[in-house]
């Protein structure tokens, strides 16, 4: 470069350094050029034959800024004595910024900026950029995606559950395995395969207080899902944390108690003994927006067409506004008819809405699946009766 390539007043990029800003030669002396860049509070000296710099010239229809914050469109450039001259539009009029009065920041994400400006990447560089597009692609097509991550045994029956219920948009699912076969792990692949995939992005655990920081333990061990505990001592401190300004807005438009200490986190787990004592802590979860919630111990949700307990009658509610629902519960058999309808109307009430009608259901069920078992067995034979059933169907 010859001295002549520089004039005071100019603005240049560092290559080296482009955190830097956007520099201002300030001095030339010798074969040595100085620049003071405003963004970062510092000043460079470089070799004139051999300086990491690259001249910004704006072109016409981009967008420049000023020291006091007032934004441009290029409509024309003119070169005064190696100072540029903007022609810019703000929209009403026409003005001339002195690239001199630019402001200090300069971000070139655009590819062509990146041109003009002389600065380009090595091969190695691009080529790690491609081989991590291709793995994130190859990752996104797999129909494993979202359920490798976990520090669990992968367990076939396990598996096929997550696989079959995770892939639902909004999966309302009872999972009733016998004791011991992992109805967490199944509840925590589902939900982790959901968030990992933007399905969800807002869950709810709802589990007995006994069993609150054990949830939270396996969440973060087995799935690094960091959830957010809120209990009665939380939440009132959640709730005290609103500004006076707040405060204030809230009065104005009359909403009193617009802190809901639900929104504070994506990912929220509490006992069900907490909400059932504060009727404002059901209130602002009921009005928190939960893509996906999860309910542990349902069979203990007590339920009769006379009677509805209080810890059933939360889950309902909750069950109403959450786009996606699972119920850990045991299996029908152990709980008798009567439960297990009761678990079916949180998942779908609109389905499941009476009880006796749901007991002839049964029953019909119990009779084909008699007819199906001798029409496996070769030997057996199939009455009219069972024909005519079998025609129903």
């Amino acid at each position: 470069m010859d001295t002549s390539e520089f004039v005071i007043g100019q603005r240049w990029v560092s290559h080296s350094d482009t955190g830097l800003g956007l520099g201002i030669v300030t001095d030339i002396s010798g074969r040595r050029v100085t620049l003071g860049f405003p963004a970062a509070d510092e000043e460079r000296s470089y070799a004139i034959d051999n300086a990491p710099l690259s001249r910004i010239i704006y072109q016409l229809g981009e967008e420049i800024e000023t020291f006091d914050g007032e934004r441009y469109t290029v409509r024309a450039v003119e070169d005064r004595g190696g100072v540029l001259l903007y022609h810019g539009d703000d929209g009403t009029d026409l003005h001339e910024i002195s690239e001199v009065k630019l402001a200090g920041s300069v971000n070139f994400s655009a590819p062509h900026q990146r041109l003009f400006a002389g600065q380009f990447d090595r091969n190695g560089a691009f080529r790690l950029r491609f081989a991590t597009l291709q793995h994130m692609n190859r990752l996104r097509a797999s129909s494993a995606q979202g359920l490798i991550g976990a520090r669990t045994q992968h367990l076939p029956h396990q598996i096929y559950i997550a696989h079959e219920v995770a892939r639902r948009h909004a999966p309302r699912v009872l999972l009733a395995d016998e004791v011991g076969l992992g109805k967490t792990i199944e509840a925590g692949l589902i939900l982790h395969y959901q968030l990992h995939t933007g399905r969800a992005k807002r869950a709810l655990i709802v589990v007995p207080d006994s069993l609150t920081h054990q949830w939270l333990v396996e969440m973060l061990r087995r799935f690094n899902l960091r959830f957010s505990i809120v209990d009665q001592g939380r939440y009132d401190a959640l709730k005290e944390q609103e500004s006076d300004v707040d405060a204030l807005v809230n009065h104005i438009f009359g909403d009193e108690d617009a802190v809901n200490p639900f929104e504070s986190e994506q990912l929220v787990l509490c006992s069900l003994d907490f909400l059932k004592k504060s009727q404002k802590a059901q209130d602002d979860a009921l009005k928190a927006h939960w893509d996906l919630m999860i309910v542990d111990e349902a069979h203990h949700l007590a339920w009769s067409p006379e009677e509805v307990s209080p810890e059933y009658r939360i889950v309902e509610e909750l069950s109403a506004v959450s786009r996606g629902l699972l119920l850990l519960t045991a299996t029908p058999e152990q709980v008798g008819i009567a439960s297990h309808f009761a678990r079916l109307r949180l998942l779908d009430p609109a389905r499941f809405h009476d009880l006796e009608t749901f007991r002839r259901e049964e029953q019909q069920y119990e009779a084909i699946n008699s007819v199906v078992r001798r029409l496996q067995d070769e030997s057996s034979d199939i009455s009219e009766g069972d024909q005519k059933l079998l025609r129903e169907w």
